[in-house]
């Protein structure tokens, strides 16, 4: 077998060349011609002149990790890991180790997320994606529409588990402050209420009476906790100011929240307030209901998606709960910015309210809609093409959703916080849309090898 790697086959330039050549060829490559790098790093800020080593990523180095991060679905140590040792992964990423060099930092990807949800504009980056891809588009007067939900990675919320995580976070918390300041800790039945809590847990019935009589005790518990820490920083005030920073003010805020909402929800059994928590560690997230047979509520992200010719562009996300209805003329006001005049939509029957009937009619919009009122004089073309309207819906765009799920580390978001999470979903699409447009111009260019 012969050695490419031999330097006697091949010169260092003519090695970088043939190499550069092979990666091309390859599915990443193909991945890689398919996104506009430099086109993309211009919507971020420009770079100040930092003191110290130079950073090992560019701007152009961001967006290549985080489509990588979709494409391998690799948590970030091991996309790091991944680097270190394939070439290939470099050059996607616009760099180039040599034998010596070796990235030991695993939480560039943790952070390179964070900064993109802080600078990155969605609707700006999937225009420049857009132009990039309309020459491999067809078929743009048509889109389809509908919602779907991208879980997070929490454990399944409940009342009992919301308020032992608090009083945790709280007993913990005032614990480590009273062993900086060298005091006594308040007397409490913190311990005792582990124990308890472990046995609730064990318990394989949990019945209504067991599970309220363990909230009103993690309400007390909870209650004392918050009266004990807040006494302990008011008395403590000087030395614990350095101590207590914004992401503390921020996490005890939102247990006394807790404690409030779980305390109306304890006396008022049956009814429900507004922006309830779910989670202590995503108090964001809110419970979406879907009505699935397996599973009727789910935590995550909400997001509204229009499919143009196969590629899916976000149209709204949102992790409150929200009708997809209400927002369709936004949807078809930014697909006229985007491609042009719109002149079929294929929707679901969620969508048919008389506003958007109404709306669609005056733009004269054919849609996949069951029509309303008297049949027309061409009722049976216009039933055919509701007909196909609506299979595409049904099999292409909510295929679509599938594949995302399955293939683009979309089944479960594991971000920690909101801005990373939007990320996340943003760039596990895109990919998603880059992997088609590379095997239609893998198509398009074998095509005219043939021809």
């Amino acid at each position: 077998m012969t050695n490419l790697h031999n330097p006697t086959l091949f010169s260092e330039k003519e090695f970088r060349t043939f190499r550069w050549k092979l990666f091309l060829e390859k599915e990443i490559g193909q991945l890689y011609q398919s996104i506009p790098f430099k086109e993309l790093s211009v919507l971020l800020p420009k770079k100040t002149t930092e003191v110290g080593a130079s950073p090992w990523f560019s701007y152009e180095g961001y967006f290549g990790l985080m489509f990588l991060k979709s494409y391998l679905k690799l948590s970030d140590a091991m996309l790091i890991n991944r680097i270190n040792t394939d070439w290939a992964l470099q050059m996607f990423c616009g760099i180039q180790l040599k034998e010596t060099q070796q990235i030991r930092d695993k939480d560039i990807p943790s952070r390179v997320r964070k900064f993109l949800g802080e600078h990155l504009d969605i609707e700006s980056f999937q225009q420049v994606l857009i132009e990039y891809w309309k020459p491999y588009m067809e078929d743009t007067h048509c889109f389809l529409n509908d919602a779907t939900a991208y879980e997070s990675y929490i454990k399944y919320p409940t009342d009992v588990k919301l308020l032992w995580d608090s009083c945790v976070w709280v007993f913990e918390t005032m614990n480590g402050l009273c062993k900086v300041l060298k005091i006594r800790r308040p007397r409490s039945k913190y311990r005792d209420h582990q124990l308890r809590q472990i046995n609730y847990q064990k318990t394989r019935r949990k019945g209504y009476k067991l599970t309220r009589k363990r909230k009103r005790l993690l309400l007390q518990l909870l209650n004392k906790g918050l009266g004990q820490l807040k006494d302990l920083i008011d008395q403590h005030q000087n030395q614990t100011c350095n101590l207590l920073n914004d992401k503390f003010q921020q996490r005890f805020t939102i247990i006394q929240t807790i404690y409030q909402q779980q305390q109306y929800l304890f006396d008022h059994p049956g009814q429900s307030v507004p922006d309830r928590i779910v989670s202590l560690f995503k108090p964001y997230l809110r419970p979406i209901v879907r009505g699935k047979e397996t599973k009727r509520v789910e935590f995550g992200a909400k997001v509204m998606t229009s499919q143009v010719d196969g590629i899916n562009l976000i149209d709204k996300l949102s992790f409150d709960p929200y009708n997809e209805a209400k927002y369709l003329q936004q949807s078809i006001i930014k697909h006229k910015v985007r491609f042009g005049k719109c002149k079929q939509i294929g929707l679901d029957q969620i969508y048919g309210s008389n506003a958007n009937r109404k709306y669609m009619s005056e733009n004269k919009i054919y849609n996949s809609l069951v029509r309303k009122g008297k049949p027309s004089k061409l009722e049976d073309q216009a039933r055919e093409l509701r007909k196909q309207l609506g299979k595409e819906r049904s099999t292409v765009l909510e295929g679509s959703f599938g594949n995302e799920k399955n293939h683009y580390g979309l089944n479960i978001v594991k971000a920690r916080l909101r801005e990373t999470e939007i990320i996340w979903i943003l760039f596990g699409v895109m990919t998603a849309n880059a992997m088609k447009i590379a095997k239609r111009t893998k198509n398009r260019n074998t095509k005219q090898l043939t021809a």
